[in-house]
């Protein structure tokens, strides 16, 4: 897949988190190579996951070289490791950093190791992508949110795994999962039923299938009904052939795998199976092999990406777009199994697997793509050109709205021809640093060098030439508030751009001036945005486009309670 394109590979051991059989730059848990084939694998023919999604599978940029910097093992990411490979992947020259690692909690950026290491790439001229984190739907909850990386979120794609499972009465069920094995009928009890009483377990422990709560003896080669999403990494253990994790988990738009024949079911239809099972005396089901239809809801921001607002600069719209991250094919490593379990014997080499760490690597492709046409351009200009380049999203079929999605869901034809940018440069971000309240020390910890903040460096929040404009309110009311903006134009030499405003019952958008003539490439215009509007409880969504009838420079409008 990737092997003769690798450039580099480095593994980080700073605080000895790692086992000594893990001291390489080999990959022995599948996520990098994911990620990796992900950004810049080559086109491999047939390819599929023991049969399932089989098809082409190329990354984004096939051409694009890789160089590894390995700095998280099973025990964590330690910051100084972070650090280390930010400072070596910037003395190595690469072009853009795909980072898909993230903390469980938002850090202020003097405290966020992945937010400082994304400062000094930028310094030096590199794109730092990040995933947004898995940790969604909860709002806040949005991790990696500096406004000089980008910030991906994870939507579905036009297809989805569902699996059927067979009762012995020939009634079919079926729930989201990602099964390999081919169907065989075994026999199908619950797991309430066959509690391991030997070590003092009841019916309303095991119906959890925790560990070492199922009577071995009881459940070997046959089914279990469980109401645990754990369930067949414990169960495997005790003997089970498959399980049914009956319960609403609320995780049904994307799939697991599990190391044995496994379904999904809800608390509707697993109770279905249920009643089935208490209504014979020989009970018995077969789970078949997942099939993959069509999903024509697609894309829509996944349940467990991440969402906004930024709990850290709530102005600063976060995530900036979201990008495939749901039931992805790519290569895996053959130095672990399907799910890493120790009863899981399948070493594939391509996998199928969820999460913001799929969708970074879409969005870093997408980066690379432009950085190979656009050798030259800065960091926030690459990231300006996926952002205002993205097809726009529904609110209707995503709650969350721009918290969830940002500008919408990048669009990889148009990034190389966005019309303009939205530029910022290493002092913009120190004005920002210092319009947020820090001082010589605290700026120091993320620029790494003497800058200070003066009555003459600092900015505004709104000031921030950033490519989407937020406004957050303490309490319910009106508030204006005004965002300074200059465009660089990228595309056509003599292009003239008119200002086109949505925008929801509560909200005025007035731009000046609402037209910009430029004469050559690499003009820069200003203009500025004001805001007019009355929050509620509900935040408002509306948008500007710029557009000289070729190109939509579109950016979100947002207003809220913070």
């Amino acid at each position: 897949m990737i092997v003769s394109k690798l450039i580099g590979a480095k593994y980080y051991n700073t605080v000895g988190e790692a086992r000594d059989e893990e001291l390489s730059a080999r990959d022995t848990e599948g996520h990098g190579t994911h990620t990796a084939s992900t950004v810049a694998g080559i086109a491999v023919n047939n390819a599929s996951m023991l049969g399932l999604a089989k098809g082409t599978a190329r990354g984004g940029v096939p051409s694009a070289r890789i160089a590894v910097y390995k700095i998280c093992f099973p025990a964590g990411c330690s910051d100084a490791d972070i650090l280390a490979a930010f400072d070596d992947a910037i003395a190595d020259g690469v072009d853009i950093i795909s980072l898909s690692v993230g903390g469980s909690t938002p850090l202020d950026y003097f405290e966020d190791s992945i937010a400082i290491g994304a400062f000094h790439s930028m310094k030096n001229g590199i794109l730092t992508s990040n995933s947004a984190g898995n940790d969604g739907p909860i709002p806040g909850s949005i991790t990696n949110l500096s406004p000089w990386s980008l910030s991906v979120a994870a939507s579905s794609i036009d297809r989805k795994f569902l699996t059927k499972i067979v009762l012995g009465n020939g009634i079919t069920y079926e729930g989201p999962a990602v099964n390999t094995f081919d169907g065989v009928i075994h026999p199908i009890v619950s797991g309430a039923s066959v509690p391991n009483t030997k070590k003092g377990f009841t019916s309303d422990e095991s119906r959890y299938c925790g560990s070492d709560s199922l009577d071995p003896a009881l459940v070997q080669n046959k089914i279990v009904v469980c109401d645990n999403l754990l369930a067949p990494y414990t169960a495997a253990q005790s003997g089970a052939s498959g399980i049914v994790i009956d319960g609403d988990f609320s995780f049904d738009d994307f799939a697991f795998s599990y190391p044995l024949p496994t379904t999904y079911l809800t608390s509707k239809d697993g109770n279905g199976v249920l009643t089935y099972i208490n209504s014979t005396s020989t009970p018995s089901a077969n789970i078949l092999k997942s099939y993959a239809p069509v999903d024509k809801a697609a894309p829509t921001v996944v349940s467990f990406s991440s969402r906004g607002p930024s709990k850290i600069t709530p102005d600063v719209l976060k995530p900036d777009l979201t990008a495939p991250g749901v039931d992805i094919l790519a290569a895996w490593s053959q130095g672990t199994t399907v799910t890493g379990d120790e009863v899981d014997t399948r070493v594939v080499t391509f996998n199928i697997i969820s999460g913001t760490s799929m969708s970074c690597p879409h969005a870093s492709g997408a980066a690379s793509y432009v950085k190979s046409f656009h050798p030259t351009w800065s960091p926030s200009a690459i990231k300006s050109a996926l952002m205002t380049t993205a097809a726009p999203m529904s609110p209707t079929k995503n709650s969350d709205a721009e918290f969830a999605y940002g500008s919408g869901h990048i669009d990889p034809l148009k990034v190389a021809d966005p019309g303009l940018v939205y530029d910022a440069g290493e002092q913009d971000f120190v004005s920002f640093l210092c319009g947020q309240g820090y001082n010589a020390t605290t700026l120091k910890i993320v620029t790494g060098d003497a800058s200070a903040c003066s009555k003459g460096t600092s900015a505004t929040v709104w000031d921030l030439n950033y490519p989407s404009f937020a406004l957050s309110a303490q309490q319910s009311g009106s508030i204006s508030r005004t965002f300074r903006r200059t465009v660089t134009n990228v595309g056509e030499a003599d292009s003239s751009y008119q200002a086109n405003v949505v925008a929801p019952t509560g909200m005025v958008v007035k731009i000046n001036p609402s037209s910009l003539a430029f004469k050559a490439v690499g003009e820069k215009q200003s203009f500025v945005v004001t805001v007019d509007v009355t929050i509620g409880s509900n935040a408002l969504s509306g948008s500007l486009v710029w557009s000289d009838g070729v190109h939509k420079v579109t950016s979100p409008i947002v207003a809220f309670l913070s």
